[in-house]
């Protein structure tokens, strides 16, 4: 008799053991889901920031700058691809065409010393280039995070824990490929 309730007392804490073990892996999961929605938040309110920075930029410019609508429409057309993106992933698309755009308008402001030496002008674009390093930074953080989630979610055991929460891979925030084209340098 002493030795069956030794073996239920050991079998009961093997699945009391399990079972908090997949509740720790449960838990983590849940964190680092939780912790990527979180980081992509911190990127909008950063996008946010940047949009609603870019029409006092635009009506700063557009007194000096009278011939270059074409960057005024790429920034316009980013600015509202971003307002109609809904998913994480039209938005990083949005956000790379307004990140071009907006290094277009900078090196087209070169040719226009009156609004370089414009005291508004040069306060938005610090304004905007702080924000742009900090959302390098989040995005940074955000593909930590990310890169974490998709290894647990495919390691084992958490991969059976993953695909009962149904958890999917997320994607990484990438560069677009114009980025990634050398850089033309000249010197006079």
């Amino acid at each position: 008799m002493g030795a069956t309730i030794l073996v239920l007392l050991v079998l009961g804490l093997i699945v009391v053991g399990l079972l908090l073990y997949f509740i720790t892996l449960y838990n983590s999961l849940v964190r680092l889901k939780n912790d990527i929605d979180k980081a992509w938040s911190n990127i909008d309110v950063l996008l946010k920031q940047r949009h609603d920075e870019l029409p006092k930029l635009i009506e700063t410019c557009k007194g000096y700058m009278q011939y270059e609508q074409k960057t005024f429409q790429l920034i316009t057309e980013a600015r509202s691809a971003y307002q109609r993106a809904t998913t994480f992933e039209g938005k990083a698309q949005a956000d790379n065409m307004l990140t071009g755009a907006l290094k277009t308008l900078f090196a087209v402001a070169e040719n226009y010393p009156d609004l370089k030496a414009n005291t508004n002008f040069m306060q938005l674009q610090g304004r905007i280039t702080d924000i742009e390093e900090k959302v390098a930074d989040r995005r940074e953080f955000f593909n930590d995070e990310v890169n974490t989630y998709n290894i647990r979610i495919q390691q084992f055991p958490d991969m059976f824990v993953a695909n009962m929460m149904k958890l999917q891979q997320r994607t990484l925030f990438k560069v677009p490929e114009s980025d990634r084209a050398d850089v033309e340098v000249k010197f006079a």
